[in-house]
């Protein structure tokens, strides 16, 4: 489950930090790619030299090398990676990692991370059991991150209990199930559609709407963690995914996204229709800047194609459908009518009578429609907590 994995291991200042050596060995046999960044105090248990030979490639300690002049970006590093491991996590550093106190490399990479975090502590028995340690170990899991759990033995005091790093190999198994149970998507085609369409009055207007791109976002991003080939067609957003195994094809119209969605539909094994699309457009746009006349104005608007539509028209059997609706009055029944009229396998409906809600916001609350017309209500969440119930749904109609 390792192999062409992409793993970039943070190390703290710990004793423990000698484990770090045989981690890393471990990964490469495993066919996972490694990078590595410290702490500065770190180097004080382990040479970089030692880890830069073990994973073939330079070691992360500053942002800035005064020597070469380069800049060693945590943003890039955080995007790189499908995994990111902090071993060993001193008490010291699980405090600003739970904190967002950014004052080293380690850390910056940690709160500019995309990927799934997992970290290793490492400490004597009473620091790892004072109550500011142990809340700050809650505060991380709380934030979605992974605890490999310190292990009971003999630690460098002299004391024996638990406070001591994760064996490596413990540490590898931890990761296997952890790659094993996420990604459910592995080998299947996932088309979304997201964010608005602009549809062009002149030079300067256009007709839109306030969505954001934020859910499609999310949901690109959880099925490339489930090991999908994700292909984004977003309108205009700054809300872009970023990874491997992943197309994004940039449009403004409502015809772009159709003419896109077409070409690539029927390679998809799940196509989600997350995008607002403009039900209209103007007959005609000119190419230029109108000016007010001060008589008014009136403009002409035709049908734009139901993109969902058309493509559950020709939805081949095996093939898996997901659409999105935002109503504000009799919404179970709008949703229920839709499901069927665009032959989707189950439709989210957010109301704009929740708070929280639909457009511009970082949350939804949406209720599940299928065709066993059994509604699933979930509770206010975020956006990325719905994008994994929707993709978790998804996944159940996949192995059914």
């Amino acid at each position: 489950m390792l192999n062409g994995k992409k793993i970039l291991l943070a190390v703290s200042g710990s004793i423990a930090a000698y484990k770090s050596a045989f981690f890393v060995r471990l990964l490469i046999k495993s066919g996972a790619e490694v990078r590595v960044v410290m702490t500065e105090s770190a180097t004080d248990f382990i040479t970089p030299l030692t880890l830069a030979t073990l994973s073939k490639h330079k070691v992360y300690r500053d942002f800035f090398n005064k020597e070469t002049g380069e800049w060693d970006s945590h943003v890039e590093l955080g995007l790189w990676a499908d995994v990111m491991v902090v071993a060993p996590a001193s008490a010291n550093t699980l405090s600003k990692m739970a904190n967002g106190n950014c004052d080293n490399l380690l850390i910056a990479t940690y709160l500019s991370a995309r990927c799934p975090v997992f970290f290793a502590p490492a400490m004597d028995l009473d620091m790892h059991l004072h109550p500011s340690t142990q809340a700050n170990i809650r505060k991380l899991e709380s934030y979605g991150n992974h605890q490999f759990a310190a292990e009971d033995g003999e630690l460098a005091s002299g004391l024996s209990g638990v406070g001591r790093m994760a064996e490596p190999k413990h540490m590898i198994e931890q990761l296997e199930k952890f790659f094993q149970a996420t990604e459910k998507l592995t080998g299947k085609k996932v088309l979304i559609t997201s964010g608005p369409t602009h549809e062009q009055i002149d030079a300067v207007r256009f007709i839109g709407n306030n969505s954001s791109g934020k859910m499609g976002y999310e949901l690109a991003m959880n099925c490339l963690v489930q090991g999908a080939q994700v292909t984004f067609i977003t309108g205009p957003t700054q809300h872009i995914p970023t990874g491997e195994n992943l197309q994004v094809i940039k449009i403004n119209s409502a015809q772009e996204m159709y003419e896109a969605t077409d070409s690539n539909f029927g390679s998809a094994d799940v196509a989600i229709f997350a995008a607002a699309v403009s039900d209209y457009r103007p007959k005609s746009a000119v190419d230029h800047k109108m000016k007010k006349t001060g008589n008014g104005m009136s403009i002409e608007l035709v049908e734009n194609k139901d993109i969902a539509a058309e493509m559950g028209e020709r939805k081949t059997s095996g093939q898996i459908t997901v659409g999105f609706a935002l109503e504000t009055n009799e919404e179970g029944t709008n949703a229920q009518k839709k499901l069927e009229q665009k032959n989707f396998d189950f439709i989210a409906l957010n109301s704009l009578n929740d708070e929280g809600a639909g457009f511009s916001h970082a949350t939804n609350k949406v209720t599940i429609y299928s065709r066993d017309n059994n509604p699933k209500a979930f509770e206010l969440k975020t956006k990325k907590e719905v994008a994994s119930d929707i993709v978790n749904e998804i996944v159940e109609k996949l192995n059914a």
